[in-house]
Formats: C-alpha cells, structure tokens, sequence
C-alpha cells in the first residue's frame, strides 16, 4: 500500500511538471500575428547582436596582429646596422671609454628592439632547420652531418615570426677513404 501511494505520488508529480510545461510552451508561443511578428525581429535583433560581437574579436584580434607587425619594416632595416655595430665592437682592440661607450649605446638598442619582440635565432651547435637557417657554407668535420659548426650572420624572429635566417656553414662527414687494390681484369686473349 505505501508503495502505491509512491507511486502516484510520483505520477502526480509528472502530471503537474508535463502541465507547467504545456503552459510555458503555449505562453511562447505568439497568439497574434504583432507577437510573432516581435517575436521574430527580437530573435533578429539577437542574431545581430551576436554577429555584432563575433566581428568586434576578430576585428580586435586583427589590430593586434598589425600591431605586432607594424615595425617589421623599420626592423629589417635596422638589422644591417647592428651587423655592423657588432662587427665594429668585434674589431675594436683598445677597450677604451669610447668603447665602453659603444657598447653601451649598443646594448640600448638591443634592449628596445628586444622590447618591440626582436630574438636572435640561436644555432651555434644546433642541427640545421630550414625554416630558420640558411647554408652558405659546408666543411668536412668529425661532428654529425648537418650540424651547425659557424653563424656567419646573425638571424631573427620577430614575434615567432622569422624575419632573417641565419646564414650558416654546416658540418658535413669526413669520407673515409680506403685504399683497397681491386684486382685486375683478366685480358682474354693474353
């Protein structure tokens, strides 16, 4: 018995939940043509406004990437002159005041590039990656084949993005030679 009464207890309360249900469906639905004539320009209105947003992310995610970008020019055309500020600072033998001074302005102007989002491609002791170097040069050497052995010019990333390869020379292996006679050819005839 108390199990019957559980029972329609239970069904009692899908009835009333089924019913608030019915009532919330007809509640949506539009009884004259002005309701569903509002009910069809707010869901426009929605659409839009959705649509609206989605344009505003990419339109923003776009302007960060120009802006990332924007100084990639103006860096490229800096870059021949750090190769020069660092040849200069490399071949300079007295360690003077004017060179401590050098060194300095040179350092700044590392420092703000580094800022902008300039990173120097290492590859000293690295296999070669043609996504990032470039081989100028090959030399036969004990170390595994394609292995960087000399950065000849510095390359960059600027934001992940590469703006100059590295120009390298590469390892290549040394060819054993072996000296082995091989036998003659037998002459017919002879």
């Amino acid at each position: 018995m108390n199990k019957k009464k559980e029972e329609d207890a239970v069904e009692q309360k899908k009835q009333e939940q089924e019913s608030k249900e019915e009532i919330k469906e007809e509640a949506k639905k539009p009884e004259t043509k002005e309701e569903e004539k509002l009910q069809e320009l707010t869901d426009t209105l929605q659409h839009l406004q959705a649509e609206f947003e989605n344009y505003k992310k990419r339109v923003d995610k776009e302007n960060c990437e120009f802006i990332k970008c924007a100084n990639e020019d103006l860096i490229k055309s800096l870059l021949p002159i750090i190769d020069n500020f660092e040849l200069a600072l490399k071949s300079c033998r007295d360690k003077d005041d004017f060179y401590r001074g050098m060194e300095l302005i040179y350092s700044q102007l590392i420092d703000a590039l580094h800022s902008q989002g300039l990173k120097h491609i290492n590859c000293f002791g690295k296999k070669f990656d043609p996504y990032y170097h470039e081989v100028l040069l090959t030399e036969e050497s004990s170390k595994a084949d394609n292995t960087i052995t000399e950065e000849l010019q510095k390359g960059y990333l600027l934001n992940d993005k590469v703006i100059r390869h590295s120009k390298v020379k590469i390892a290549k292996k040394k060819k054993e030679q072996k000296e082995e006679l091989s036998p003659r050819p037998a002459h017919e005839g002879a």
